[in-house]
């Protein structure tokens, strides 16, 4: 017999992500007891589905309660499972921040419109959240570069960990630009983080870039770029 809720965790698995129009995925976010029955294998084996209602994308987390065995097994508490170090873990945040952070404002005021006109409607139909990539900022890798890069390491730790990024979903790099990958949108809990960053040192950080007048160019990074100061041990993991 067919197990549908196995054929989906075993995807997830595998491809790290799917889009919330597949079959199953949509099943897995509308059927309600498959969800139920979705969540019940999942936590038994220390797992949840990540998915936001603004996310064009779903996959899967390490849950609430297992994240003391899996992040603070070691001598000291690591903040990732995918060997990244602590400049990369940075970069990370800042472009959730510039991409996901104004791609979810733009969001809200889209259906806050669609919204407002669809009450002078008699039988209006309830619109879609808006998901489409054009709702996502691209940011120019010299300009990342010219309001972040002395913190997070100069532009060949930089250039090593955009390609870091890039390879595993996160964003999408082409011709000296960065875009919203599959799972920007899943790498942080929205409601948790997104105020500790407004309120934060990083929101004070955002505002100043904001700010600053256009820098001079800078030579683009190549996306193939590899650096020669490549570290090999990862001071998280």
């Amino acid at each position: 017999m067919h197990d549908e809720t196995a054929t989906l965790v075993t995807r997830l698995l595998a491809q790290r992500w799917l889009p919330r129009d597949d079959i199953q995925a949509r099943k897995a976010l509308l059927d309600e007891a498959f969800r139920e029955e979705l969540d019940r294998r999942l936590e038994s084996v220390g797992l949840e589905l990540r998915e936001h209602p603004y996310a064009a994308y779903i996959g899967l987390a390490v849950a609430r309660k297992s994240e003391r065995a899996v992040f603070g097994g070691s001598d000291s508490w690591i903040s990732n499972t995918l060997q990244l170090d602590r400049d990369g873990v940075a970069l990370l945040v800042v472009i959730w921040a510039l991409i996901v952070l104004p791609k979810r404002q733009r969001q809200v005021e889209r259906q806050d419109v669609e919204a407002a006109a669809s009450q002078s409607q008699m039988f209006a139909e309830q619109k879609p959240i808006p998901r489409d990539p054009t709702m996502s900022p691209v940011i120019a890798e010299r300009t990342l570069l010219a309001d972040f890069g002395e913190k997070l390491g100069g532009k060949t730790r930089v250039g090593f960990n955009l390609g870091t990024l890039n390879r595993l979903g996160f964003i999408i790099r082409r011709k000296g630009e960065v875009a919203e990958g599959p799972l920007l949108d899943l790498a942080f809990d929205y409601e948790r983080t997104a105020r500790r960053i407004l309120d934060g040192a990083l929101g004070d950080l955002l505002a100043e870039a904001a700010a600053r007048p256009p820098s001079a160019p800078m030579d683009d990074l190549d996306d193939d770029e590899e650096p020669m100061d490549e570290i090999e041990e990862n001071a998280d993991v």
